[in-house]
């Protein structure tokens, strides 16, 4: 155990040094799930509080890039094949990175719909659970999400800190790196976490006030 701890401390020191290379070092030891763990937990929080103080932030953040990235992927494909086939020209990177920017529409596209509940949840069968088996299965919910989270968190940051130490290049690029675009995924992700304490918050409230616990969710409702 002091071993995690001090491997999740040079960790914390690696990441003030702004060094990739340091940073994917400290990411390969055992320390870095610990340090995962709380940078998840804490990290989830803070978000969670600015969710609560800028409303706007809470509603708008996740469906915002969803539909931009989105825009940017459609207005690339549509351009590219107009200039492919009539010009007879094509930008080099259009085929590259169209890619990128479905990781990051996914993924923050995911976490939208933890926070809306569409995802696979079993809600037909919860239904008919006594009130205390549903809070039981919620709660076990929120802990496997944020195990999941966790998971690509840390996995994610090695993968990012590994692109940034060899200097990836976007293909068909001179100066777009690949990291700017990886570091997304433990973003998103951290996003995810957030929203699976907003619904735990909220579960936890509705089975004290002696709410429906469960509801049926609705994709694109709200």
């Amino acid at each position: 155990m002091q071993s995690l701890i001090s491997e999740a401390g040079a960790l914390a020191a690696a990441l003030f040094t702004f060094d990739s290379w340091e940073i994917g070092n400290a990411l390969r030891t055992d320390g870095a799930w610990l340090f995962g763990f709380f940078a998840t937990v804490i990290g989830a929080g803070i978000v969670l509080v600015i969710y609560r103080f800028v409303p706007f932030i809470d509603k708008h953040l996740e469906r915002t890039i969803m539909v931009w990235s989105y825009l940017v992927i459609s207005a690339i494909i549509f351009v590219e094949v107009f200039r492919r086939f009539v010009l007879n020209e094509q930008a080099p990177w259009s085929t590259t990175l169209p890619p990128f920017l479905f990781l990051i529409m996914t993924w923050f596209g995911c976490a939208y719909n933890v926070r809306l509940r569409t995802h696979l949840s079993f809600s037909e069968f919860r239904t008919n659970m006594p009130r205390k088996g549903q809070m039981a299965c919620l709660i076990l919910d929120a802990v496997l999400w944020l195990a999941f989270c966790e998971i690509v968190i840390v996995t994610g940051a090695r993968v990012t800190a590994n692109s940034a130490a060899n200097f990836q290049i976007l293909l068909g690029t001179d100066n777009v790196m690949q990291w700017w675009f990886l570091i997304t995924v433990p973003i998103a992700f951290l996003l995810m976490a957030a929203r699976v304490l907003e619904n735990l918050i909220e579960d936890i409230g509705k089975y004290r006030d002696g709410k429906p616990i469960i509801e049926q969710a609705v994709i694109g409702g709200e």
